[in-house]
């Protein structure tokens, strides 16, 4: 009697737990029917509240079943949880309601892609149909994408183009595109950490080459993360070490790392892949003046403007650069006694520096026109080689400018 007592007992627990596992599996397939069929009928009809009715059932139901340990890891599930969640988020966008956006929360994307990888790694079983769903969900957000990118929202764009990034990461594919764009937009709305990390990625996965390694440490450097920068772009140089585009990131990497005799190191190199290039020549000589080799700097500069004579940004950098040089000249005139022998080498060695930066300020008073400073020192510089009807006409035009 008392055998058949515990026989009857373990039988009663077995059926209990049948149960309960049938009642997990109802959860999934009432999620289906109320996604796949009924909302699918409703949305076909124009029936929006139907429609939404639906989703939130459906919703209700695989939240229900992704939960439990029974059917959580049924690749089923997960697929119809990726596509419920990802279904009610385009359409609450669409619509622009808030209550179905709230109701699966602002990460509603992210959280359908990591169910749609959970279920893709679960078994083969439904990996066809999961890649088809992640797909056409991909394809719904790239209009989003573009949306947001087209009217300037670009921390909201960069998110969209994440997302389809997550999107075919769950079925092991990389969209290289959409991560390309996600990191521009990530540095168009300022989110250097984002950006340098996304270009990273796809400097690491070969995209577009030496150009994403300069990125990459672009965005670090703007984020004053200056030894990922030089990190990320000693592996490009070493990958790339022909191009000019990683060369000069190295440069700049360099001078924000306080670090000028290198910059000059990598910029010789440059210039010599590259002797055309006026900005190498600019910046290089540039690079000089930090490092006080004046003669180095003026000649830099002066190759620069040998390719292109009306170069404003040189034909200003070397009228001050001289203006510069010859005042420290005259400082250290202030130093010597009157009858010092090196008073008139000094003194003598200025004003020809003096008079050289008339020349290149007064071509670049000719594109500024209303640079009230360059049109003050002119006048010092006129006045100082004894033109004194020059000196005044810079002067009067200064006065004029308010």
């Amino acid at each position: 009697m008392k055998n058949n007592l515990i026989k009857s007992t373990l039988l009663v627990g077995t059926i209990l737990v049948s149960n309960i596992s049938i009642s997990q599996k109802k959860n999934e397939t009432s999620a289906a029917v109320a996604y796949k069929n009924t909302y699918s009928s409703a949305i076909s009809n124009n029936n929006l509240p139907g429609a939404k009715k639906a989703l939130a059932d459906a919703k209700r139901y695989i939240d229900e079943a992704a939960a439990n340990i029974e059917t959580k890891e049924s690749p089923k599930t997960q697929m119809l949880k990726g596509s419920i969640y990802s279904t009610i988020y385009l359409l609450g966008t669409d619509l622009k309601d808030t209550s179905l956006l709230n109701s699966v929360g602002p990460s509603a994307l992210h959280i359908a892609a990591i169910s749609f990888k959970t279920g893709y790694n679960i078994n083969d079983k439904f990996k066809s149909d999961i890649k088809d769903v992640v797909i056409e969900k991909h394809t719904a957000i790239e209009s989003l994408s573009m949306a947001f990118y087209n009217s300037n929202n670009f921390k909201e764009a960069a998110e969209m183009y994440t997302n389809q990034v997550e999107l075919y990461d769950a079925i092991n594919l990389l969209d290289t595109n959409s991560l390309f764009n996600s990191a521009l937009c990530y540095d168009k709305s300022g989110d250097n950490a984002n950006a340098a990390l996304t270009f990273e990625r796809l400097a690491k996965s070969g995209y577009k080459g030496a150009l994403t390694y300069a990125l990459a440490s672009n965005s670090y450097r703007k984020n004053k993360q200056i030894a990922e920068a030089k990190a990320i772009v000693a592996e490009g140089r070493i990958k790339y070490p022909q191009d000019k585009d990683i060369l000069l990131e190295a440069v700049n990497t360099c001078l924000e790392g306080n670090d000028p005799q290198g910059a000059e190191s990598l910029l010789t190199e440059a210039i010599s892949k590259d002797p055309k290039n006026k900005l190498l020549h600019l910046t290089i000589g540039s690079i000089y003046i930090d490092l006080k080799q004046n003669e180095k700097a003026e000649a830099s500069i002066n190759n620069a403007l040998a390719i292109d004579p009306e170069y404003e940004d040189a034909l200003y950098q070397l009228g001050a650069h001289l203006v510069t040089w010859a005042g420290s000249l005259i400082a250290q005139t202030n130093n010597l006694k009157y009858n010092d022998p090196k008073l008139k080498t000094l003194e003598k060695q200025a004003m020809e520096i003096y008079n050289r930066a008339i020349t290149p300020l007064e071509k670049y008073i000719v594109k500024s026109p209303n640079d009230k400073n360059v049109l003050t020192i002119l006048s010092q510089l006129n006045r100082s080689i004894g033109n004194m009807e020059k000196s005044d006409q810079y002067k009067e035009r200064a006065k004029a400018i308010k």
